[in-house]
């Protein structure tokens, strides 16, 4: 799902200490990946668990707004800065303390006692994620070459899909069983392990222990600013929904990102080791393909979200019949990603991009109007993986057009940019469409935010506002994404 923003740079160049064959490569790809999986899960693991969350610790629908986003916010916003920090002090080290950051607040979220306290652990365990993925998957190109290394990229790609799918379920199955906490506690046996059995198994390998010499000074001024945008953003249509833009000072927070915005400009333009290098933005294919991503990931996350509260409020599901109601749109994504790597080979990135966010605005489409007499079979999936399929083959379809052309060495970068803009799609679609459902709401009192959520008015809205933006992105799919198709020669490209 995020790959280092220095990952593809390592890839292309085999180190002279290092040997061809790691006599444990394998058995330490399976660890990341199982590491990797837990941070993929943790994006819909949640959904399933929000309404009972709401209910244990009083959380309306803001907080459990930022339940959600808390995590893809800092995930997304700090990748490009943890995969500098994995040059800077290694590989092995920055893993290795994005794991511990992770594992301790996974804790942290299992023993909240209140909607504070989880909102920030969530938030460190976004931290933790952005200083260990990168890293991961840095160790993972550093590991394998020639053919072994396509092989191991095949495997870490489908570690999207699977974590999704099985998240949801996981979902499910921790609520109805022994709670919503183990959604969280299930990380920290997969977390011991790794942190025990990867440096064990690494060794003493020097190119992926030591530091590359590759980090030079971390941009933390950009790194600030970049994070405060969204976070303000998100803050102010929060705010928004709970008290209208009409209240004094509600556009406040709405200013303060336009200003970070504007500020992380700056600071890249003038820090001498920017955390960005303005000047790529100029590649038309990595601008149109970070901005189809953007959309493709908070289209579904916002999707996953409102479902769930319809499914188990409106429809009174149990958590566990939700997640097994999720689970084949979840499957569809990851078909929808296999069968874009065709299409696009075949086809090229426009059509292909048009078609799959039409295809999209027909499945939110169909979910507008459902209400407590509709048949969540009859109704809401047919939609529903209708949406995730189209956005399934965008995702892949946004990420092999950014990185269309681009020399190695801007290759990390780029595919970091990409990682980003996935996870602060997630954060600002879902706080985005949940501002919409909330706002055309009625009643629902006071603590009701996840009864309120539910609302079929906001569903309405909601999936409407989603049909919307997708045909939009359909209809300037000429203008973001190239006319052409991937350069057999470049060879595979990850996909989230």
């Amino acid at each position: 799902m995020s790959a280092s923003p220095d990952s593809h740079a390592h890839a292309h160049a085999r180190p002279a200490d290092l040997p061809a064959r790691h006599p444990h490569r394998w058995r330490l790809l399976a660890l990341l990946c199982l590491a990797q999986f837990m941070l993929i899960a943790d994006v819909t693991v949640i959904n399933v668990a929000l309404p009972t969350i709401g209910e244990d610790l009083d959380l309306d629908g803001s907080g459990l707004t930022w339940v959600v986003t808390a995590y893809t916010l800092f995930f997304g916003s700090l990748l490009l800065l943890g995969g500098r920090l994995a040059d800077a002090v290694g590989k092995l080290r920055a893993f290795l303390a994005g794991l511990t950051v992770f594992t301790a607040a996974s804790i942290a979220s299992g023993l909240a006692a209140g909607g504070g306290m989880l909102i920030a652990a969530r938030s460190a365990q976004g931290v933790g994620a952005a200083l260990m993925s990168p890293a991961a998957m840095a160790l993972v190109t550093a590991l394998f070459h020639g053919p072994d290394r396509n092989k191991a990229l095949g495997v870490w790609a489908a570690i999207g899909g699977a974590g999704s799918a099985v998240g949801v379920l996981l979902g499910g199955v921790f609520v109805s069983g022994p709670g919503w906490e183990w959604v969280f506690f299930i990380n920290v046996p997969v977390g011991l392990v790794a942190l025990v059995g990867v440096p064990a198994l690494l060794g003493n390998s020097r190119e992926l222990v030591a530091p590359s010499g590759g980090g030079g000074s971390l941009d933390l001024p950009g790194a600030l600013t970049l994070t405060a945008a969204p976070g303000l953003l998100i803050y102010g249509l929060v705010q928004a929904r709970d008290d209208g833009f009409e209240a004094p000072g509600a556009w406040l927070p709405l200013l303060g990102a336009l200003l970070s915005a504007a500020a992380f400009v700056v600071v890249e333009r003038r820090v001498r080791e920017p955390l960005v290098r303005l000047a790529i933005f100029a590649r038309r294919s990595l601008v149109g393909g970070s901005v189809v991503m953007l959309a493709a990931s908070g289209l579904l996350i916002a999707s996953f979200f409102l479902s769930s509260f319809y499914v188990q409020h409106v429809l009174g599901f149990s958590a566990l019949k939700t997640g097994l109601v999720f689970l084949p749109v979840a499957v569809a994504i990851t078909i929808g990603a296999h069968a874009a790597s065709h299409l696009v080979a075949r086809l090229g990135w426009r059509p292909v991009g048009v078609v799959a966010f039409a295809l999209t605005a027909v499945g939110a489409a169909l979910l507008t109007g459902l209400d407590a007499d509709s048949g969540v079979w009859t109704e809401l999936v047919p939609g529903f993986v209708l949406l995730s399929l189209a956005l399934g083959t965008a995702f892949v379809c946004a990420t092999t057009a950014a990185m269309n052309g681009l020399p190695h060495e801007d290759m990390g970068l780029a595919s970091g940019l990409v990682s980003t803009s996935h996870e602060l799609g997630a954060a600002l679609g879902v706080a985005v469409i949940s501002t919409i459902a909330g706002a055309s709401l009625e009643g629902g009192g006071e603590g009701a935010g996840a009864d309120a959520v539910a609302g079929t008015g906001g569903f309405d809205n909601a999936f409407t506002a989603c049909a919307i933006i997708a045909a939009v992105v359909a209809a300037l799919g000429a203008l973001l994404l190239p006319a052409g198709r991937p350069d057999p020669s470049q060879g595979p490209v990850m996909a989230h």
